[in-house]
């Protein structure tokens, strides 16, 4: 008998051994390949904390309400600059580049705003793989030199490449970072809190215009655009020190595939169609009101506030819509605004040839824009994993991108087609801005169906 529970125990403890070893090697293999299956409970004893829960938002907070406000300044620093690009078409054609048409010089503002957007597919995925921290700091340089280039450029290609090229990468890794690291702290109020941090590029909108055209009059273009640079520089230093992910960033090998596979959901692939869409018309308004205003007879004291007022006009529609999106849904609410602004460029800017029509549109359309260029952000979100939130939110701007450079060369060309009328254009704005509601409604509904009460 003991011989025998001898032999018994023996084997035992062989088996245990042998399957200590077995479970050790088994956890080897699934570290060396990758394989992070969820433990078993009686596995987790000797486990060691997996970080941040992803999904665990926690919409608010001292770090959460700090990275809003960094965000602030960043996209003040980057989209508040692209807003304000109107004063440069109507300067740039009365003064250096006044033997080149309409069409040419907006090529400059066009670029830098393509550049804005489709540079986003590079600092999102870069934001994604080592986090918001570089790539701001990559942007903040490249935004303040080529500033500073600006200010002692003459010719075309030199604020060519300074303005649209330098100064534009330069916005797009502001931008972006700053978005991904936003939506990682907040879900329930996130529309709310990317309306607060992007109403920063009206505010930019507001003040930006009226600053360097007053600096222009008082010490020259190119002192302006040096005091600009360095009230950006102050602005991106506290962006840079504020902003950061809640989430430590996940380092993926780089495939071609990732830049599609999003496009093959039909639901981002329809709202992606309709940014385009949205992002063909939206800034034209930006772009030619000034010029189109004085065309149309009105005194340079009440033109040269114009885009001031479009931009003021969209912090409100930033912030207190975007509430909306969070009580509403943000697609629903998305819709609504974009349909509004294409229908108002048509029956309201259109027929504006006085003061009166086309104030009123300026601060109907700042208002309704507003709301659709904060938002859409908000829409990826929605639709995505919050941790490739920087590459789907880049890859569906580098796509509606295309739309933002040639929106404003075909507006142009038909403007120097009608001998300097604006109908062509106002009427291609409206028609543009509703066709890309069509396509966010058609997402809409391959997302909750034709419920037109359902809140997405």
């Amino acid at each position: 008998m003991d011989s025998n529970a001898d032999i018994s125990s023996r084997t035992s403890m062989s088996h245990e051994g042998s399957s200590d070893r077995d479970a050790e090697k088994s956890a080897v293999d699934n570290l060396e390949n990758g394989n992070f299956s969820e433990p078993k409970p009686h596995e987790t004893q000797h486990a060691t904390p997996a970080g941040p829960d992803p999904n665990a938002f926690p919409d608010g907070g001292f770090d959460a309400w700090l990275c809003i406000a960094g965000g602030f300044c960043t996209i003040f620093s980057s989209f508040g600059w692209v807003n304000c690009i109107g004063v440069f078409q109507d300067y740039y054609q009365a003064n250096q580049l006044a033997s080149y048409s309409p069409s040419s010089v907006a090529w400059i503002p066009a670029m830098e705003s393509f550049m804005l957007f489709f540079f986003g597919l590079f600092s999102g995925r870069t934001t994604d793989n080592y986090g918001p921290r570089w790539p701001l700091l990559f942007g903040s340089v490249l935004q303040v030199f080529g500033l500073m280039m600006v200010s002692i450029s003459k010719e075309y290609y030199q604020i060519f490449l300074a303005q649209s090229v330098v100064s534009g990468i330069g916005t797009s890794f502001l931008f972006y970072p700053t978005i991904a690291a936003a939506g990682t702290w907040f879900k329930k109020h996130r529309a709310l809190a990317f309306g607060i941090m992007v109403s920063g590029s009206s505010l930019g909108g507001v003040v930006l215009p009226i600053m360097v055209q007053h600096l222009i009059v008082d010490v020259g273009f190119g002192w302006a655009m040096r005091i600009t640079a360095f009230l950006i520089l102050g602005l991106l230093i506290f962006g840079n020190i504020a902003i950061k992910s809640r989430l430590p960033p996940v380092r993926k090998p780089f495939t071609f595939k990732e830049l599609y596979v999003p496009f093959t959901e039909l639901p981002f692939l329809l709202l992606a169609i309709g940014s385009f869409f949205v992002y063909f018309g939206a800034f034209l308004p930006f772009n030619f009101i000034i010029v189109q205003a004085k065309e149309a007879g009105l005194q340079e004291n009440i033109t040269n506030y114009l885009i001031s007022i479009i931009n003021a006009a969209s912090i409100f529609g930033r912030i207190l819509p975007a509430h909306l999106g969070d009580v509403y849904g943000v697609f629903n609410v998305c819709i609504v605004f974009t349909l509004f602004s294409g229908i108002i460029s048509l029956a309201l800017w259109l027929p504006a040839a006085s003061a009166a029509p086309i104030i009123v549109f300026a601060v109907l359309y700042g208002f309704a824009s507003g709301l659709t260029l904060a938002i859409i952000p908000a829409l990826v979100a929605s639709i995505s994993d919050v941790q490739k939130l920087g590459l789907r939110v880049g890859a569906l701007y580098a796509f509606s991108s295309f739309g933002v450079l040639f929106g404003s060369p075909i507006a142009g060309a038909i403007v120097t087609a009608q001998n300097g009328g604006y109908s062509g254009l106002e009427i291609f704005c409206g028609v543009s801005l509703l066709m890309g509601g069509a396509f966010i409604i058609f997402s809409r509904i391959k997302l909750v169906g034709p419920r037109l009460l359902a809140k997405k």
